[in-house]
């Protein structure tokens, strides 16, 4: 992306506000109005005096041409006088002398939206990012933008670059990347201070993206897979621990009582053995300690007496 400011279009608005449509449509009527008199007027009257019919109302419509000035519902117009500040004009109608007076520059009101950017700009820890920002800003004082600066437009968008390379400069990666708020009130802060002494404000900043190292950014990539893989080693890890003390605290409930110890043997042999096919295998300390064996065989009993199923 090209950093450089585009060229300031205040020079294309006062060609297009040189002659206005309604300035142009007075001087036909006029000059129409000369020509018609000096036709309609040939052999009526002498020569001298169709002269100066066309060249009076010839004249009057060059005065309107020039003289007549319209400025839009949102701009303001500088007007010079002998190369003097004369006044603000507009919006609306309004007059200035020829050749007198003149209207330089034209001051847009609204709300501007000026994107730019930082390519290639060293972090505090050396590493090497590119920036997009987007600047909203509106001229509040036209006779300060005119007057107080060469092109307002152009030192704007350098303003708000500089600032971004500044404050990228001062800033660690992590910081750049998790903290974007932060950053766009300190620019915004930074920009309207260098831009106030021209008649700008500074309504926000917004960082629209940041762009770093494609191998920084594999890297990580990998540590923050790493870092989920560690937590969920140690969310596992956590898990097992409350399981061991349940059963723990399960155990407590059959040291003193060993029917039902049994009680839970025996359930826990017929879940296993009640599916077709199942194979329990039993510790034989449970079977001497417990009295597995004879259980066993009574669930296996049972089994045998269920009815099958057709």
């Amino acid at each position: 992306m090209n950093t450089k400011p585009t060229k300031s279009l205040l020079q294309k608005r006062k060609d297009d506000q040189h002659i206005t449509p309604i300035a142009g449509t007075l001087f036909a009527v006029f000059l129409i109005i000369a020509i018609a008199g000096a036709i309609l007027g040939d052999g009526r009257y002498p020569d001298g005096v169709l002269g100066a019919w066309v060249l009076g109302w010839t004249l009057v419509g060059v005065y309107f041409l020039f003289a007549l000035k319209v400025a839009s519902q949102w701009e303001k117009v500088i007007v010079l006088r002998l190369g003097k500040f004369k006044g603000l004009k507009g919006p609306g109608l309004f007059w200035i002398i020829p050749i007198v007076d003149t209207t330089p520059t034209w001051i847009d009101h609204r709300v501007m939206v000026t994107p730019f950017a930082a390519q290639k700009t060293l972090t505090k820890d050396t590493v090497p990012v590119d920036v997009d920002a987007v600047l909203f800003w509106v001229v509040w004082d036209a006779e300060k933008a005119a007057l107080e600066v060469e092109d307002y437009r152009a030192a704007v968008d350098w303003a708000a670059q500089t600032a971004l390379r500044d404050i990228i400069g001062k800033k660690m990666l992590a910081d750049i990347l998790v903290g974007r708020s932060a950053i766009d009130k300190e620019l915004q802060t930074v920009i309207d201070e260098r831009t106030t002494p021209w008649g700008v404000t500074v309504q926000s900043v917004e960082i629209r993206d940041i762009v770093i190292p494609q191998d920084l950014e594999d890297a990580m990539s990998r540590q923050a897979q790493a870092e989920r893989e560690r937590q969920a080693r140690v969310i596992l890890g956590e898990s097992e621990k409350q399981i061991a003390n349940s059963f723990s605290e399960a155990s407590q409930a059959y040291i003193n009582n060993p029917t039902a110890l049994h009680l839970r043997a025996m359930n826990m042999l017929f879940e296993g053995l009640k599916e077709k096919g199942a194979l329990v295998i039993v510790p034989s300390s449970a079977v001497d300690t417990m009295n597995l064996g004879g259980i066993s065989g009574m669930v296996s009993l049972a089994q045998n007496n269920l009815p099958k199923e057709k």
